[in-house]
């Protein structure tokens, strides 16, 4: 497991936490049916499902956000708690960090940490020397050195995580639920926030660990409990649980993994790219990619992979090399640019760069493609409607109607109204980084099938991701980005996922 350490003994085999009968219902949508959960200190417990399942309706039960129906029991370190309420949630030590983290980016990170504190200060008056005291001590703890004096949003994402969890030390945390804590991490990023949650762990803090990266929830858990449209499906130790079971017990369906690799050698060039060289971010990189290939490109922290494919979408210039479309010479001076030329680009950041949480679904879903709808400089209703309705259907979006707020939309779904934004432009060439970013299992694979039909129909992709079995199970070369430069080209019909992940992670 890539040189880790092993589990260590549970503290306690006393639950800290033990809920039962769980039940409550939205609008006559029951979200809980009869649930039951347990941590016990010190331990690392999955809770696992597809989104939609109940996990953030459960969280937010035990930290008093809702109340269950009656019959509900509640127990926290061996006393039943009548009704859970935020305040008393904190004073016990209970802390959730969502996946949103919920922190100011105009603030310092001491201020980020001790916010609290400062919320609490007495007479109004905030003791800014306490705050750091309480900053310098909660990061001692994790064995993290920050600039505490730095405003938030100068960090990068995988640092304001451990903000996140240092603030949830200075509450005096006995039990941390963390939300998707590495969706947005790279590997190497995800490694190091899990070594801090296994020594949190041994400190005797119970961590409840919420993530779709099934890999990480084998090698960090102790054990999982599985929930399936609001019903408790199991609780199961971690040894001898595999991805496929567990995917298998959070979906009711068995997805099989293959290699689909085909040889594309005689299908005709559409994007050529030769030498290109952005200083500072990548050097020389040169690549054919044919028409129905799907080219994936993995690599670990600082590889340039994002950096190269904002480069090919016209949102960066390159210092040399060129790009060629179709055996024509084109230069970007905007992403713009590319769109005319048949590039399309799904961000690795569907939340703030990928769509507009506010608008409605229909909005964000013709956004590129405004061009396409106009009928005398005006948009078409009706033109609109059309485009909206194929693109829903063909890509099997779950809606609600197409007026409803995106945020509206599970992340699965966001995610395919993000890729039929792009198709609506009818591009020859579609970018996908990070295209399961905060996506359960069940709709990775349905992304994933959508970009091999896409591909079978004629469609270029390259396929982005620092998990090397997402571009191994699903592309028809892979190329290993190290530094900036490509490091190795592999044909996944010749080796093995695990040579491939030998490679990428030495």
């Amino acid at each position: 497991m890539r040189g880790r350490t092993g589990r260590h003994a549970i503290v306690s085999a006393e639950p800290l936490l033990s809920l039962k009968n769980i039940r409550i219902a939205f609008g006559g949508v029951r979200a809980l049916k009869g649930v039951s959960f347990e941590v016990n200190p010190g331990e690392v417990h999955c809770l696992a499902g597809e989104n939609g399942c109940g996990k953030s309706t459960l969280i937010k039960v035990i930290t008093g956000v809702y109340t269950p129906e009656e019959g509900a029991e509640l127990i926290f370190d061996g006393k039943p708690i009548t009704t859970m309420t935020p305040t008393l949630a904190q004073s016990l030590g209970i802390q959730v960090i969502w996946q949103d983290l919920a922190l100011f980016g105009e603030m310092s990170v001491a201020e980020n940490i001790g916010f609290q504190l400062a919320v609490n200060g007495k007479f109004g008056i905030v003791d800014k020397r306490a705050i750091e005291k309480a900053a310098e001590k909660a990061l001692s703890r994790l064995g993290v050195s920050l600039d505490i004096h730095k405003p938030l949003k100068e960090l990068p994402i995988a640092q304001r995580q451990i903000v996140a969890i240092a603030r949830a030390l200075v509450g005096e945390a006995r039990l941390v639920f963390m939300d998707e804590p590495t969706a947005s991490l790279t590997q190497s990023e995800a490694d190091y926030l899990i070594e801090i949650v296994r020594n949190l762990s041994a400190s005797g803090v119970a961590i409840v660990f919420v993530s779709h990266r099934l890999a990480e929830v084998l090698e960090i858990s102790h054990r999982i409990t599985v929930l399936r449209d609001g019903a408790l499906v199991g609780v199961y130790p971690v040894e001898g649980m595999t991805q496929s079971r567990i995917t298998e017990l959070m979906t009711g369906r068995n997805f099989d993994s293959a290699v689909i690799a085909t040889d594309h050698s005689d299908a005709p060039v559409v994007l050529s790219v030769k030498n290109l060289t952005r200083d500072g971010e990548f050097e020389n990189i040169s690549f054919d990619l044919r028409r129905g290939e799907t080219l994936g490109i993995t690599g670990l922290l600082g590889a340039g992979r994002t950096e190269l494919a904002l480069t090919l979408f016209g949102m960066h210039r390159p210092h040399s090399g060129e790009i060629l479309i179709d055996g024509k010479k084109v230069e970007f001076a905007s992403n713009r640019d590319a769109i005319r030329a048949g590039v399309a680009y799904l961000s690795e950041d569907r939340l703030s760069l990928g769509l507009n949480q506010p608008q409605s679904i229909a909005d964000n879903l013709v956004m590129a493609s405004l061009d396409r709808i106009l009928s005398g400089g005006l948009i078409s209703p009706a033109k609109k409607a059309n485009v909206v309705s194929h693109w829903i259907s063909a890509l099997g979006v779950k809606i609600g109607t197409p007026d409803d707020p995106i945020r509206t939309l599970s992340g699965g779904n966001q995610q395919r109204v993000a890729i039929a934004k792009w198709l609506a432009i009818g591009p020859k060439i579609l970018i996908l980084d990070a295209p399961t970013v905060g996506v359960d299992v069940g709709a990775r694979a349905g992304i994933f099938e959508i970009a091999r039909k896409l591909a079978a129909e004629g469609l270029s992709i390259i396929l982005i991701s620092d998990e090397p079995p997402e571009v191994y199970f699903n592309a028809d070369r892979v190329i290993h980005m190290v530094e900036g430069r490509f490091q190795a080209a592999y044909d996944p019909r010749d080796i093995s996922l695990t040579e491939l992940e030998s490679a990428v992670y030495a």
